[in-house]
């Protein structure tokens, strides 16, 4: 139990399932919303089949984790209960039926709504039986000079065994007679995952830019795959086939504890998923029905677990199409601007960010300031500065291709002192990070992978510049990853300054990631798994006070999700006292707002558009006596007691009134925005009274960062 000492005498509180929104049920909330906007009519038609196939893929890893996680705990005899007190098994059905419904309006607004509108802009999602004589040519010179050559089909029979159904691949059930014995077999083919899911077989001039006139027609590789098992099988009866997907349990779990080498037990667990349980099979609404009772029974799957589909599965693979060149169908383009104190001259793009960081701290708000000329700038600037002694950096995700990863590199081979704090369980970049871990240590950088038993999710870098007056520590403390791709994506905060104090943390908590330093304290951070919590308890129980003898209380906080019971507590005892609280949250919320007596102060908000809002910022107070942190920590156990994370307090006055903002512009009522309700449901808003359009909360910023900066990338 967690203290509530210092809210007041009244703790009492309603029982959890009447206080607390489910948290498995609320991620499928927030899925739910996403397929809001892909419903639309308002939002550009490619960015609709976008949000279809963003819905997709975070429905997988839904599966994937969540779903995947319940089964193993029912299957371990843990019936453990969930934040609202309801079994394992009871949220599992749940989850099941909400999940169907939704995967049932995904397919029917693909096909009903978005697809019809699709065709009428000349972008066709075609079967082999629409093709035109010409377009059949086209599509069987690629089957037989790209597709034939990779495919693998394989039989089932008493010499071979039912094959491994690798997790998210789409595959081919077949059924075959052999012309002779009329015996009937089944075979599998895997969908090769290498290439495009979409094949253009209209053969027009420029197919990046589809008209009525010159239409795209897109036909799906798991089609002419099967328009061609006559060649995978020559001589056999084609009796019929057809298309299916397996979600397996993906999640790794790793007793570090034991483990001696943390990489190779690591590894070990990377090949262990690859055959983890399924939990959901996806199949055609035509499959015949032999198939269907044979991957039932082989891959032990229960009959609430099968999901009949319209084709096709998978939208993922709906990005060949997405990326076509239509700007008429696409958001307009936002230019990410060059911050303003980053800016050099009118005439360079180059700017000394070791020099703009000795005049003031500098606040980065991304994507509308632009990743490439500041962070990716002051990284790559301190590799070539031959001033720069040391450089420590913690990496959890990073791009392929990193700009980060080289200036890295490049530092240590030119001599300088480079830790590289590398997170290989990262969920889902494991293989990624363990081979930039292994390049990083090729070249020469200190490779550690923090402390035993934690994931280290803190967004830090700090530099140590020998200059005249000695030596300078320069630092950046973020919310989001040090990920250029994801970066022109993903809303995040970022803090550029050469502080002492701050300089001094990062020291500290560098030292405590790769070496032995335990019981470190900080001035203007707050570390987890020790102070976060604790941290953020205290300035909520500071506005308690205040709001309990009637002088203005206010809280504000922004995250991706708010699942821990103290914090939510804390949060309720404050809305008792009379503290108007504000919750800017992108994704699960298991507090329930607007309830009489509990949470009548407490308003939720959620803002989803082109960008995925990623930042964790926390404001407490009013005016000149506003206190402010940005980090990397969401308000859920993993991150509070089980991670790594650093919160960053702002001081520049400027800062806080510029998170403070973002508050005001997204509870304002012009602007448009989903409102969470004591009752878990979601209602957007995107109209006033007289029909009007609301503001467009993303757009404005893009408009106000424009106005500030000067365009950084083309």
């Amino acid at each position: 139990m967690y203290d509530l000492t210092g809210f007041g005498s009244d703790h009492e509180l309603p029982a959890p399932s009447d206080r607390f929104l489910d948290r498995e049920l609320s991620w499928l909330a927030f899925n739910e919303r996403v397929l809001e906007l892909a419903a639309d009519q308002e939002v550009p038609l490619l960015e609709r089949l976008n949000f279809l196939a963003i819905f997709a893929s975070n429905l997988d890893e839904f599966f994937m984790v969540r779903v995947a996680g319940l089964k193993r705990r029912i299957n371990a005899g843990l019936a453990v209960p969930s934040i609202t007190g309801a079994q394992p098994r009871a949220v599992l059905r749940s989850l099941g039926r909400h999940a169907h419904t939704l995967m049932k309006r995904h397919a029917e607004l693909l096909a009903l709504d978005i697809g019809p509108k699709l065709r009428a802009e000349g972008i066709y999602r075609v079967s082999m039986a629409d093709l035109t004589p010409e377009e059949h040519e086209r599509a069987a010179a690629v089957f037989h000079s790209q597709v034939f050559p990779v495919l693998t089909p394989l039989a089932v029979d008493p010499a071979h065994p039912f094959p491994y159904i690798s997790g998210l691949s789409l595959n081919l059930g077949v059924l075959l007679r052999h012309p002779t014995s009329g015996n009937e077999l089944f075979a599998r083919v895997k969908v090769p995952p290498s290439l495009p899911r979409f094949i253009n077989v209209s053969g027009t001039a420029d197919t990046r830019q589809p008209s009525a006139e010159y239409p795209a027609r897109f036909l799906a590789l798991e089609d002419l795959i099967g328009a061609h098992l006559g060649d995978l099988f020559t001589g056999m009866e084609v009796l019929d086939r057809s298309v299916f997907r397996v979600t397996r349990n993906e999640d790794v779990e790793v007793e570090e504890d034991d483990a001696e080498n943390l990489l190779k037990a690591l590894e070990k667990e990377l090949l262990r998923r690859k055959f983890g349980p399924a939990v959901r099979l996806e199949i055609t609404e035509d499959m015949n029905p032999r198939i269907r009772e044979l991957l039932k029974r082989e891959l032990g799957i229960d009959e609430e677990e099968i999901y009949e589909l319209p084709t096709p599965l998978d939208m993922r693979g709906f990005s060949a199409v997405t990326d076509l060149s239509r700007d008429d169908l696409h958001f307009p383009k936002a230019v990410p601007a060059m911050n303003r104190y980053l800016s050099a001259t009118e005439s360079s793009d180059q700017v000394d960010v070791f020099a703009a960081m000795s005049e003031r701290d500098i606040l980065l708000h991304h994507p509308y300031d632009s990743f490439s000329t500041s962070v990716q700038a002051f990284l790559e600037q301190a590799a070539a500065d031959p001033k720069v002694l040391t450089i420590k950096q913690t990496l959890y995700r990073t791009s392929g291709d990193s700009p980060i990863i080289d200036a890295l590199i490049e530092a240590a081979q030119d001599g300088k002192q480079v830790l590289a704090v590398v997170e290989i369980k990262a969920r889902f970049d494991e293989e990624a990070n363990i081979t930039w871990a292994r390049k990083l240590e090729r070249a020469g950088v200190h490779v550690v992978y923090g402390i035993v038993g934690l994931k280290t999710h803190a967004k830090l870098c700090l530099v140590v510049r020998q200059e005249s007056s000695g030596l300078v520590r320069y630092c950046h403390v973020g919310t989001g990853n040090y990920h250029p791709k994801t970066a022109r994506a993903y809303e995040d905060f970022g803090l550029l300054t050469r502080d002492p104090e701050v300089g001094q943390d990062l020291t500290r908590l560098f030292n405590q990631l790769s070496g032995y330093a335990p019981h470190s304290n900080y001035s203007r951070l707050l570390v987890a798994p020790t102070r976060v919590r604790e941290g953020l308890l205290e300035l909520i129980r500071e506005q308690t006070a205040r709001a309990e003898v009637g002088e203005p209380a206010r809280i504000r906080m922004k995250m991706n999700s708010i699942v821990d019971e103290a914090i939510i507590d804390a949060l309720y005892l404050a809305s008792r006292a009379g503290v108007k609280v504000q919750l800017f949250v992108r994704g699960i919320c298991a507090i329930r707002p607007g309830i009489e007596g509990l949470s009548e102060n407490i308003e939720v908000r959620s803002v989803l558009g082109r960008y995925l809002e990623h930042s964790r910022v926390f404001v407490f107070g009013e005016g000149a006596d506003r206190i402010a942190y940005i980090g990397s920590a969401d308000l859920m156990h993993r991150n509070l007691d089980r991670r790594v994370e650093a919160l960053v307090r702002i001081t520049d006055p400027s800062h806080i009134a510029e998170v403070d903002s973002l508050f005001d512009l997204a509870f304002d009522p012009g602007t448009s925005a989903f409102a969470l309700g004591g009752n878990g449901i979601w209602t957007r808003s995107t109209r006033d009274a007289e029909g009007q359009p609301l503001l467009d909360y993303q757009t404005e910023l893009v408009r106000r960062h424009a106005r500030k900066g000067r365009v950084a990338e083309r």
